[in-house]
């Protein structure tokens, strides 16, 4: 009767989770939630995509009450996040014991936000930084996570530091994961980090990004950025390295292991792959990436030097058209989801290989079908390059770049693709169509190929929406004195 018993809820569950109403992913797979976007989709929407998804773990780039709000009750695991240009502030500890009673305590009830880390900055000690944040970041660390431990949540929230991969090294005369350490200007401080984590039982976080040894480096092996096998593997002490992300994960283990913790737990902040903006930027490329690293998750087999689970929060969700695009123009395309919700790929969360679309956002609510394109009869375009660069400067352009889907275009597609995003950015306002005379609206979609004019969501009922904003109308000032 037991043995009945035990089979009828096996089976129950089995079905509740097929419907949706158990997640059933990768054991402690996140995604990352950014949201510097013109248009965002409401929050609302994306929590239950999320769930919808069976997505159970969320990192946040600040506190915006708006998503707080609704990620209350929703059962999803939290990271929220001091962004650095806080750092000096809860450097202070009364003004940090103030931040977690605005951003911690105040959703710490039943029913509230289960927040479980709290991320102190975001890549402070990256060394195009100059240095900024080497003498702010260790002691707001210690400030939040002492004031967690005041408020009696010291237990079960953690505060740490999500580092960039570049605070870790190993020599130029040795350069295998066994040999790694961290980087000689922040030795001493790494040290002190860890060893504050390591007393508080929390966790190391850094991220790891595949992608970016592609970037930039010709030179570096295609197949070494995958986990399909490489042909030419690096060889540690009889281990052979197939894969960038295991020697990266490991070279960080080394390094924890000379500084004398070689046991603190690792979470993977961010990792992921884009798929526009860089040659190696596209979905294929993304889609064999994500194929690879979600089945080992799932088997938990982590890395040769930390065999075992490893916690990993994917970046990111959703493209963010606002980010700035300093570091490549791929910044503003790592979304699992298009900037409206709508999966790029097919992908299995549970690691199990049966891809297929993930459930994209639902009741998103567009902007009419209405485009910005060139006008043909247009009488004079001899300024036709300085209006797609103004356009461009206030909207994004940047799948037009090399190796992006829109690269193909001929001089009017680039015209006409960069006054429909400006148009898009602008809420489809009027004069936002103008550019000296040179474009008209149209009602006919005017996408071509594998270039998509897209149609921008409206935003208007979600906060911080984007044609509200002061900046919005002095663009739309400037552009009006511009083109007269």
């Amino acid at each position: 009767m037991l043995n009945l018993w035990f089979r009828i809820c096996l089976l129950v569950y089995v079905m509740v989770g097929l419907m949706g109403g158990l997640p059933i992913g990768v054991e402690g797979l996140g995604v990352n939630w950014g949201t510097m976007a013109t248009h965002k989709l409401p929050p609302k929407i994306v929590v239950q995509m999320l769930k919808d998804n069976g997505i159970g773990k969320v990192k946040l780039f600040d506190t915006e009450q708006s998503s707080m709000s609704v990620l209350a009750g929703s059962g999803i695991e939290v990271m929220v996040a001091i962004p650095n240009n806080m750092l000096a502030t809860v450097a202070d500890y009364d003004k940090a014991k103030d931040w977690v009673r605005h951003n911690v305590t105040r959703y710490n009830f039943n029913g509230g936000v289960k927040i479980k880390y709290v991320a102190v900055g975001n890549e402070p000690f990256l060394k195009s930084y100059n240095n900024s944040f080497l003498n702010i970041t260790f002691p707001a660390l210690q400030n939040i996570q002492n004031a967690l431990n005041e408020a009696g949540l010291g237990d079960t929230i953690k505060a740490t530091v999500p580092l960039n991969a570049d605070v870790y090294e190993s020599p130029q005369s040795n350069p295998v994961p066994s040999a790694g350490i961290f980087r000689s200007d922040i030795s001493d401080l790494m040290t002190q980090i860890a060893q504050f984590l390591h007393q508080n039982n929390a966790p190391f976080t850094v991220n790891i990004y595949p992608f970016l040894s592609l970037y930039g480096n010709d030179n570096f092996p295609v197949d070494y950025a995958f986990f399909d096998g490489a042909s030419a593997p690096v060889v540690d002490n009889g281990i052979q390295y197939t894969n960038v992300f295991d020697a990266n994960y490991d070279t960080l283990v080394s390094a924890l292991k000379a500084a004398g913790f070689g046991d603190l737990p690792i979470l993977v902040g961010e990792v992921g792959w884009p798929t526009e903006g860089d040659k190696n930027a596209n979905s294929n490329l993304a889609f064999r990436f994500y194929n690879g690293l979600l089945p080992r998750l799932a088997a938990n087999k982590g890395t040769p030097l930390r065999p075992g689970y490893i916690e990993v929060y994917l970046f990111g969700l959703i493209d963010e058209d606002a980010k700035s695009v300093a570091p490549g123009n791929f910044e503003r395309h790592w979304g699992i989801f298009r900037y409206d919700g709508q999966p790029k790929y097919p992908l299995d969360l549970s690691g199990q290989g049966q891809n297929k679309y993930l459930v994209a956002a639902q009741n998103v609510k567009y902007l009419p079908k209405k485009w910005c394109t060139f006008d043909p009869n247009a009488k004079n375009v001899s300024k036709l390059a300085d209006n797609i660069n103004y356009a461009c400067t206030f909207a994004d352009c940047t799948t037009l770049g090399y190796g992006s889907s829109c690269n193909g275009l001929d001089a009017n597609g680039n015209a006409s693709y960069a006054f429909n995003m400006y148009f898009q950015a602008q809420n489809q306002a009027d004069l936002s169509c103008y550019f000296q005379g040179m474009a008209m609206v149209t009602t006919q979609n005017i996408s071509q190929a594998n270039c998509d004019f897209i149609i921008q969501i409206d935003s208007s009922s979600s906060p911080g929406h984007w044609h509200s904003s002061p900046l919005t109308l002095a663009v739309l000032v400037v552009s009006v004195l511009v083109m007269l």
